[in-house]
């Protein structure tokens, strides 16, 4: 298999299927793609020779590509049953899913103030977000609802106990709180604190720091080095 991802310090859609797939021990080619969403940049056009998308991720399995991170977590699951990628009772993998569809589609305000930016740390730009931009606070709040509410239930350390699909959605979210030093309970910041701490979450983090590739349109809050 071959994963199309773009930058590590950048793309949160490519971490979600990149971390399941290290953490998990799934065999796969990285194929690593500079981000740039010009017409006929070398990312657009290496992605138009697999996908009619046109973004990252993208897996390609057998000469089948799959685009969207739900399409490829329920591929994965599907082709390496014996691995328990969603949870193994039908009523949590219902909740599972719904928490995964619920990020998927919502949470634009914290998407946009909060762009994924690892290798920054800009607790000055969070403070005045959260002062500012209650929206932001209201995404915050219902994320940590959720995973308070999981947690709850399961006990930890993870989401549904072990780690599965919903962690490595939320992931990108763990790295959004970390760089802009959101405010959550201390419950919820050990949570964080263990999503980071995974080995795979801190390969990536390695190679993201590695990268030293500043790309304006990401960096909303910074001026090139």
């Amino acid at each position: 298999m071959q994963l199309y991802i773009g930058n590590k310090n950048y793309s949160s859609w490519s971490l979600r299927p990149w971390l399941l797939l290290t953490h998990e021990g799934i065999p796969f080619e990285e194929v690593r793609l500079r981000l740039s969403f010009d017409d006929g940049s070398p990312f657009k056009n290496a992605l138009a020779a697999v996908t009619p998308s046109g973004r990252v991720p993208v897996l390609v399995d057998e000469g089948l590509a799959v685009w969207d991170t739900l399409a490829i977590a329920e591929y994965l699951a599907e082709k390496h049953t014996a691995r328990p990628l969603w949870p193994a009772q039908a009523q949590q993998r219902a909740r599972a899913r719904s928490l995964c569809a619920e990020m998927h589609s919502g949470f634009g305000a914290l998407r946009n103030a909060c762009p994924m930016n690892i290798e920054a740390s800009l607790p000055e730009v969070g403070a005045r977000i959260v002062a500012e931009q209650p929206e932001v606070v209201r995404d915050l709040a219902r994320i940590v609802q959720m995973w308070e509410q999981q947690l709850d239930e399961h006990g930890g350390p993870f989401l549904f106990g072990d780690f599965s699909i919903p962690d490595s959605y939320f992931a990108p979210v763990c790295t959004r709180i970390a760089t802009y030093a959101l405010p959550v309970p201390p419950r919820v910041q050990a949570y964080v604190g263990r999503v980071l701490g995974l080995p795979a979450m801190q390969a990536w983090i390695r190679d993201a720091r590695a990268e030293h590739d500043f790309l304006d349109f990401d960096e909303p809050y910074r001026k090139a080095p």
